[in-house]
This record gives C-alpha cells, sequence and structure tokens, in this order.
C-alpha cells in the first residue's frame, strides 16, 4: 500500500515544530506501524536528510516507550494496542496518517515524536513502592491473599506507564497512571502499611509535575493500551482523603 504521512518534526525542545509530509511506498500490511517508520527513517538517511525520531524498545507491548498519536489517538485506532504491537493492516492504500508526539505540559517534546516522561518516574520515587527488610525469600503461600485481591493487584499493576491517559486526557491528567501504581500495592496485605502516606505522597508530586485534575472524561481508560479501569482513580482518591483526615 502506498500512504501520506503526515509527522510532527521539532528539532528540540526550545523549536516551535511543524508536521511535515512524506510518502511512504509498498508498505506491507504484515508491517508494524514502527518497521514502516523505519522504512521512512531509511529512506530519509539514504536522501541525507534528518531520520524521525521517536521512542521504541520492547516492540512486544511492555515496556510503553513507543507513545505516539496517530490520527488524533494514543497509540492509534485499535483499543488495548500499543503502537508498536498496531500493524499496517488497520489502514488502507492511500490513507492518510497523523502522526504527533504526547501533548502535555509534564511531557515536554525532546525531539520529533520523543517526549520527556521523567515526571512519571518522579511520581513513583514518591511512593510507588514498599518498604520492607525482605531478608530471605519467603515461601510464596507465607502471607495469604485472596483471588479477589490478587486479581485486583493484578489487574493495577498491567499499567506499563506509556503516558496514553495523559495524552489522552483533555486536561492532561496522570491520574489513572497514578491509581493504577497505588491501586496495585494498597490491595496487597505489603502494601496497607504506608497506603496513607504513599498516596498523598504520589498525589501531591502528580501536582506538582503540572499534570491537569481528573474531571471524568474517562478518555484514559479508552486509550489505555492494557485496559486499566478508572474505578481506580475512584479508589486512589479514597485513600489520598483517608490521607488527608
Amino acid at each position: 500500500m502506498n500512504l501520506r504521512l503526515h509527522i510532527w518534526r521539532q528539532t528540540g525542545p526550545s523549536d516551535h515544530g511543524m508536521l511535515r509530509a512524506y510518502n511512504v511506498n509498498n508498505v506491507s500490511e504484515h508491517m508494524s506501524f514502527l518497521e514502516m517508520l523505519d522504512v521512512l527513517n531509511e529512506e530519509l538517511i539514504e536522501k541525507g536528510e534528518e531520520p524521525v525520531a521517536f521512542d521504541h524498545d520492547c516492540r512486544e507491548g511492555i515496556c510503553g516507550t513507543c507513545g505516539m498519536v496517530i490520527n488524533g489517538r494514543p497509540h492509534g485506532p485499535l483499543s488495548r494496542t500499543t503502537a508498536c504491537q498496531l500493524h499496517m493492516r488497520s489502514f488502507k492504500d492511500g490513507d492518510e496518517i497523523y502522526i504527533e508526539p504526547w501533548r502535555a505540559t509534564a511531557f515536554p517534546i525532546v525531539r520529533d515524536l520523543v517526549v520527556d516522561r521523567s515526571a512519571f518516574d518522579r511520581v513513583i520515587q514518591r511512593g510507588g513502592f514498599v518498604s520492607v527488610n525482605t531478608g530471605n525469600a519467603q515461601d510464596g503461600n507465607a502471607i495469604p491473599i485472596s483471588k479477589i485481591d490478587a486479581d485486583v493487584s493484578m489487574d493495577a499493576a498491567a499499567c506499563i506507564g506509556c503516558g496514553a491517559c495523559v495524552a489522552a486526557c483533555p486536561n492532561s491528567s496522570a491520574s489513572l497512571f497514578v491509581a493504577a501504581k497505588i491501586g496495585h500495592l494498597v490491595a496487597l496485605p505489603q502494601g496497607k502499611a504506608e497506603a496513607a502516606t504513599r498516596a498523598m505522597s504520589m498525589v501531591l508530586s502528580m501536582d506538582a509535575e503540572g499534570f491537569g485534575s481528573c474531571t471524568n472524561h474517562y478518555e484514559c481508560e479508552a486509550a489505555c493500551p492494557k485496559g486499566i479501569s478508572a474505578d481506580f482513580i475512584a479508589q486512589m482518591n479514597r485513600e489520598f482523603m483517608k490521607s488527608v483526615f
């Protein structure tokens, strides 16, 4: 198939940036979206032009680094699918595809489609962990955990920290990300001891990084490639209120 790509190009944080158009021909429907961008970059390099910068790592939908907005949707048109797992069979010959970076004050653009998501790291550093002395590894059944609690924790732990929730939210809120990181710990006995201080520290850190507030648009849930439920946001708010009062 032959495609017309409109890609955001920006040489650095201080550049204003703009959309530039590129034609990519003979694209196989079996290619992944990132493989298609690799083909474009090879052509640009052969022409002596700067390749398009974009984040990627595992290309297996696990690490969350492949974030980009494709035709107005974080990660593209398929639900619960990261950009690296999106294949070109989701498009058709002659399509025009618009590719942009995450848009959020807390995610400044580094270059082209690459944004600085270190704000997430700083939020995690404020409380996304359990402070216990592990010593020797315990037997797996030493701390009984109900199947319901274990399932809830695993559902929240599925978050890969890609930032699609922030990019999709009209307020650039990171509430779903923070709620997932709080939720997967508070559901377990090991995480309950620090539940109040964790919620307080992480929510305040989220606000300090410049993320917006949640106003229940549910765009975050719709854009999340791992299907994290917005119910975790309500739980985060409850834990935060406990820490205040």
